[in-house]
């Protein structure tokens, strides 16, 4: 049985970046979608929603933020977003508001859908290299469910985003191990992504703040100069 062919919205106020874009994912199979500004995507996502969006951060009107926090409030669907400058505040709010990634403006299409390509393959249930591929994990109050991507605390379910849910994933794995910045990098989507470390403490943030209201005060600790490991779990404030 061939698999189900996985759907892309596009949304980019520039009609030449978007035509660059659907012609680069439809070449590597996969099925798109077009909106020019950020209206046109939250009524396109409200009919039929994507497998993954990919969002410009600029645009008039409704501009990437607000459609990335609208999103959010309806649910966990992944995002990678494109910013016109090399702006790390945007990029980093961009990450802190839940999106899986982001790719700075002028961008190789390549780039792009190799991006895209391995969100998808975490949304597919691929586990990371070293993770349980099957069954649940448990670490204390912690349970993660990687067939189901869900994750839970003490019994109740926290949100995750697709990269939250591998990072998180990749150290509860290997509860004992320290994982640096870069190898978390690599876990997610390979070696040779330029990405800065802000980004993966921005995640680690989002995830630290999701479990802490829930009691989860002590999920990730950090290793001063080293990376990040799994916490005790305990739920014990820190």
């Amino acid at each position: 049985m061939r698999p189900m062919q996985r759907t892309i919205l596009v949304v980019d106020d520039d009609p030449h970046i978007r035509q660059l874009l659907v012609f680069a994912l439809a070449k590597a199979g996969l099925e798109t979608r077009e909106a020019a500004d950020g209206e046109a995507a939250l009524a396109a996502v409200a009919e039929q929603a994507p497998d993954l969006v990919v969002l410009d951060i600029n645009m008039p009107r409704l501009d990437g933020l607000e459609v990335c926090r609208r999103l959010r409030a309806q649910g966990e669907l992944p995002i990678l977003f494109l910013s016109s400058r090399d702006d790390e505040i945007d990029r980093i709010l961009g990450i802190e508001l839940g999106a899986d990634d982001y790719v700075v403006k002028p961008f190789s299409p390549r780039e792009v859908v190799a991006r895209v390509q391995a969100i998808l393959r975490r949304t597919a249930g691929k586990p990371a290299d070293g993770g349980a591929p099957d069954g649940l994990i448990t670490r204390g109050r912690l349970v993660l469910d990687p067939e189901a991507w869900s994750a839970r605390w003490a019994g109740e379910e926290v949100s995750l985003t697709v990269t939250e849910f591998t990072i998180l994933k990749t150290l509860a794995a290997t509860p004992s191990k320290v994982f640096s910045r870069d190898a978390i990098i690599d876990r997610l989507r390979g070696p040779g992504f330029a990405v800065t470390d802000r980004t993966i403490d921005s995640h680690v943030r989002n995830l630290r703040a999701k479990f802490a209201a829930v009691g989860g005060h002590d999920l990730i600790e950090t290793r001063a100069g080293i990376g990040y490991r799994l916490g005790a779990c305990a739920g014990v404030a820190g």
